[in-house]
């Protein structure tokens, strides 16, 4: 019997081993390291080196830069969560002072809060933390460049914001808060603020000969949010199931979810958008989940597909070369195409509401027919026969009613409205009203239903 998780072909290994020695090859990088999960659990792992017999495996540890950033934000999603704080919440009501109060938790999250992209002063991935002891010396006299809430714009101050938040509400740093209620209930080892053997070390390569230079190693103190960790591959693309799936041990479901919802729309000339502490491409078969990272010496990306639940991590311990999220998503691409996912078999409900039911089929929008179908977690969708229209899913409430999910309704209501013998009248989605028959006349249709009824021309 064929399962989804039997070992890759000997030719998608090879197609796999093949890309990763040209990123090497062609990126001058002293090693370079991918691994590549299906449904969370690795069926493929790669390295090469500079050095002959000593290529790297899943398990060496590589800095992965501004990845550190998902893990942040994680963090605040949990906070969030246990009803401590509100995303759309202004940072001073926890964090008084910073003179950066203004800007909400959600505008952090997805870098719309108008802050500069960097420190002031001296370039902070290549110099000690302690350099920068305060916030006000990460954010300057000048931390805006642009209107909160207008436009994306990548900061890293922002998250070192979010840091300081974890450990002002969790009274704990933010290392040990993220051990605590992240890498130990995932599983997630091999990845910490500090390096453990084995563990790569940083380079710079030449740009104009083959020659090349160790990079210091600075801890980022305050900035340890944005950039601090390391990681492994076989870590990584762990923890990128957790970001497709969840895990109700530290996120359920919906919350990744809502972490992977567009925050901002994408730059002109842009395929990425930005979610809350989450880069998302848009490909042909939906959305890869993801992000990369870089700091002196080392530059990593991690991406997964969220229809197909293949992921891809890739990291190379030099400053420039490489495109590691580049080689990532093509990775993906080459499982997904090589091999397709094998559908799980159908199978009924396991129970259904019957009054949900009910309400399966064909809808009317005025004239535009629509389909709600029930869905296996209880939830409900609506869309389009056929063919582009708004489409959403929807949560049940105790209450009897739905929120939707994503898309155009994301957080609207939709209820079934019943008459007093028990019948459905019709859907109220935000005031929309869905009929069972275009414009029906038994239904309270907006501006009325002519009398005369439909007729010829």
């Amino acid at each position: 019997m064929t399962t989804p998780r039997e070992e890759l072909l000997p030719s998608t290994r090879r197609a796999l081993l093949h890309r990763i020695a040209l990123a090497q090859t062609e990126g001058r990088a002293p090693s370079l390291v991918a691994a590549v999960a299906r449904d969370g659990e690795l069926v493929w792992s790669g390295g090469r080196s500079m050095v002959d017999g000593d290529a790297p495996d899943e398990n060496v540890q590589y800095r992965i830069g501004s990845i550190t950033k998902t893990f942040t934000a994680v963090l605040v999603m949990r906070l969030r969560d246990e009803g401590v704080l509100d995303l759309g919440d202004s940072l001073e009501k926890y964090l008084p002072g910073t003179g950066v109060g203004e800007a909400t938790i959600a505008e952090l999250l997805s870098h719309t809060a108008g802050l500069a992209a960097e420190t002031p002063g001296e370039w902070w991935e290549r110099t000690p933390g302690s350099t920068r002891p305060e916030l006000a010396d990460v954010l300057g006299e000048q931390p805006f460049k642009h209107p909160a809430g207008r436009r994306f714009h990548y900061s890293n101050p922002g998250y070192t914001l979010l840091g300081s938040l974890v450990e002002a509400l969790r009274g704990a740093p933010w290392e040990e808060v993220l051990r605590r209620e992240v890498l130990e209930p995932l599983g997630l080892d091999r990845t910490g603020a500090q390096p453990r053997d084995p563990h790569a070390g940083g380079w710079a390569v030449h740009p104009w000969a083959d020659v090349m230079a160790p990079e210091p190693v600075e801890d980022l103190g305050l900035m340890a949010p944005a950039g601090q960790l390391w990681s492994t591959t076989a870590d990584l693309v762990r923890f990128a199931a957790f970001l497709v799936n969840g895990d109700d041990r530290v996120l359920g479901a919906e919350s990744v979810r809502e972490m992977r919802t567009p925050s901002a729309p994408a730059q002109a000339g842009d395929d990425r958008v930005y979610g809350l502490g989450v880069e998302l491409i848009r490909w042909s078969r939906g959305n890869l989940v993801g992000h990369g990272g870089s700091l002196p010496g080392f530059v990593a990306g991690l991406w997964a597909s969220e229809v197909d639940g293949v992921a891809a991590a890739v990291f190379a311990n030099c400053t420039s070369g490489p495109p590691v999220s580049a080689v990532a998503v093509d990775l993906v691409r080459i499982v997904t195409e090589a091999e397709p996912r094998i559908p799980e078999p159908w199978r009924p409900l396991p129970e259904v509401d019957q009054k949900t039911l009910e309400l399966a089929g064909p809808w009317y929008w005025g004239t535009q027919v629509v389909v709600l179908r029930l869905t296996a977690d209880g939830g409900v969708e609506l869309g389009p026969l056929a063919g582009a229209g708004r489409q959403a899913r929807f949560r049940p409430n105790r209450d009897g009613t739905w929120t939707g999910l994503n898309g155009y309704y994301a957080g609207e209501s939709l209820t079934a409205v019943r008459r007093s013998d028990g019948t459905v009248s019709h859907l109220d989605l935000g005031s929309f009203v869905f009929t069972r028959k275009p414009y029906d006349e038994a239904a309270p249709v907006p501006g009325g239903v002519d009398p005369q009824g439909w007729r010829g021309f």
